[in-house]
């Protein structure tokens, strides 16, 4: 979904957002990348493949047409465009989620003005064996909540139990929604409410289905989550970007991507700390802004903070230091 900043509050997001390097992962895989392929200029969802390591799953927004594409981390370029057949025209297309049987699911579940549709989609196919141009046969199933419509760009499927959740988006606070214990065709299927998070964009859950991070355009919170059910929460560091839209698990579980929507728009990697629990990962904590990495390289968070703190105040101190020669001028 586009969102609309003032010209002040967007200048001082670009200076941040360029300020701010990537995390690298070395030379290989699962590194920060930047999205080459022209034709994917609002890139909503991201999901890590399995099948296929380095390669990360992406979709336009909207107005683009049932695609699904498969772009490789090492070189950013799409290596395989996937048709979608048997669904009808998509609307808005916010999330993608790779399940425990093999398939990735698609979310159709935007609605820009937040309750004008009384049903939302879930496409849902099995992940290509090999990576190329290919048609395939999509399974379309309907959604609605039970409390009726709204809003929402976070799909997660759990990694063990296969349930999917939905978070719903609102600028005062959005709801968790828990789907069916199993899709089905031929009837609607029913998201009931289970927790309360705050306004999301997306989100996912970590290999072992222990933490649920969710993502607003400028932080992320780590949820635990046990039995369907939200946990402690906890600031995780997320990367600023021109419009953050997107947030996966590396397939590891070792770091977490942050995408934004945009040409050639970034995927960015922030890496995760080990709970030292038997090989357990969660969410790097410690703040909102750009990861302590990226910041500095020193693993402190506060110095990492404060660097963002202070581009801020450098940020407004240009615009207002222009504001006052254009009114003298």
């Amino acid at each position: 979904m586009r969102s609309y900043l003032t010209v002040s509050g967007a200048a001082a997001f670009l200076l941040l957002a360029g300020a701010a390097p990537a995390v690298a992962a070395g030379d290989g895989a699962d590194r920060s990348f930047t999205i080459e392929d022209p034709r994917i200029t609002e890139s909503s969802g991201l999901a890590a493949s399995r099948a296929h390591p380095g390669v990360y799953w992406t979709h336009n927004d909207s107005d683009d047409g049932p695609y699904v594409y498969a772009v490789d981390s090492r070189t950013g370029k799409t290596v395989a465009t996937i048709t979608l057949r048997g669904v009808g025209q998509p609307r808005d297309v916010e999330a993608i989620s790779l399940g425990p049987d093999g398939n990735l699911y698609v979310g159709d579940i935007g609605d820009n003005l937040n309750g004008s549709w009384d049903h939302v989609w879930i496409y849902r196919f099995p992940e290509p064996k090999q990576l190329k141009d290919a048609t395939v046969r999509a399974t379309q199933f309907d959604v609605k909540y039970a409390d009726g419509p709204r809003n929402a760009e976070a799909l997660m499927v759990h990694p063990t139990t296969g349930r999917v959740y939905i978070a719903s988006k609102n600028e005062d606070g959005g709801g968790l929604y828990e789907g069916p214990a199993e899709l089905t065709t031929g009837a609607t299927n029913v998201f009931r409410r289970v927790g309360e998070v705050p306004w999301v964009t997306d989100g996912a859950f970590s290999p072992d289905g222990k933490e649920l991070v969710l993502r607003s355009y400028f932080s992320a919170r780590g949820y635990a989550f046990k039995d369907g059910r939200l946990g402690t929460d906890h600031a995780v560091q997320a990367p600023l970007q021109r419009q953050a839209e997107s947030v996966t698990y590396t397939a590891d579980g070792s770091a977490l991507m942050f995408g934004s929507e945009g040409e050639r728009s970034d995927v960015v990697r922030v890496d995760v700390q080990s709970d030292g629990g038997g090989g357990g990962t969660s969410p790097s904590k410690g703040g909102s802004g750009a990861s302590s990495s990226a910041a500095g390289g020193n693993g402190d968070g506060t110095k990492g903070s404060t660097l963002v703190g202070a581009l801020v105040l450098a940020a407004v101190g240009v615009l207002v230091l222009m504001k006052r020669r254009r009114r003298r001028g």
